[in-house]
């Protein structure tokens, strides 16, 4: 299947027409034509069974024929606040591979410790509505805008609370203190780790310690890490 996000289509959209860069996809690479059908879905739960109605590359017309409310394949929900990384590229690789695993909300953190402190959300988007519609996801994470730590830490907090930082401190193992079916809240710092004020922040706030293992890695590792273990212990 080869699956289009628009999150301007909604439930009562009847005829829809792409823009010219999805056009010229759809007729000159995909070469649709006429009667064919093409997949869309607006990150919502959505699947949209689409008719081509006129195959023009600058202005592809389709008009819905169906309908489908898609469940989320996975029955927990995730959010990861991660730092961002210094060099872009593999902050991405996060995103891309998180949204392929299953991930329903990231929010990028910007610590004591932070290099990088501008991102690029548009693009960021991008990435994660690609990677989405690559794994035939119908449920699209939501990717919050970046925003300092101490003030991330000190808004309202439910069901599983974690953070993964290097210090040596009593931790628990993360495989350990993951719970199926639950949401879960867990804190992944930057290159150079929480700061001490940092963590003992989040445990006034109850977050609890854990360890992601014996070795000590990247910032978008340790994200990717916890996206599957989470992943894995509600399989």
């Amino acid at each position: 299947m080869q699956l289009f996000y628009n999150s301007e289509i909604q439930k009562d959209t009847k005829e829809f027409t792409f823009d010219k860069t999805e056009s010229r996809h759809i007729v000159r690479v995909l070469r649709k034509t006429e009667g064919d059908k093409i997949f869309i879905t607006n990150g919502l739960g959505n699947l949209f069974t689409s008719e081509v109605l006129i195959a023009n590359d600058k202005k592809c017309l389709v008009k819905i024929i169906n309908i489908d409310s898609k469940t989320k394949p996975w029955n927990y929900y995730l959010h990861i606040a991660i730092a961002p990384t210094k060099l872009n590229d593999r902050y991405e690789w996060f995103l891309e591979k998180a949204t392929e695993i299953g991930i329903d909300e990231i929010t990028p953190i910007i610590c004591d410790h932070s290099e990088r402190k501008v991102l690029k959300l548009e693009r960021m988007e991008k990435i994660i509505h690609s990677a989405a519609k690559q794994s035939l996801k119908f449920h699209f994470p939501k990717l919050n805008q970046p925003i300092k730590y101490s003030e991330f830490i000190n808004q309202s907090f439910e069901g599983n609370l974690l953070i993964a930082h290097c210090e040596e401190s009593d931790k628990k193992l993360l495989k350990n203190e993951l719970k199926a079916a639950q949401k879960t809240t867990i804190l992944i710092g930057p290159e150079g780790d929480f700061s001490t004020k940092e963590i003992k922040q989040s445990l006034e706030h109850k977050f609890i310690p854990v360890s992601l293992g014996e070795s000590r890695l990247r910032t978008e590792t340790a994200g990717i890490v916890a996206t599957h273990s989470v992943s894995f212990v509600n399989q």
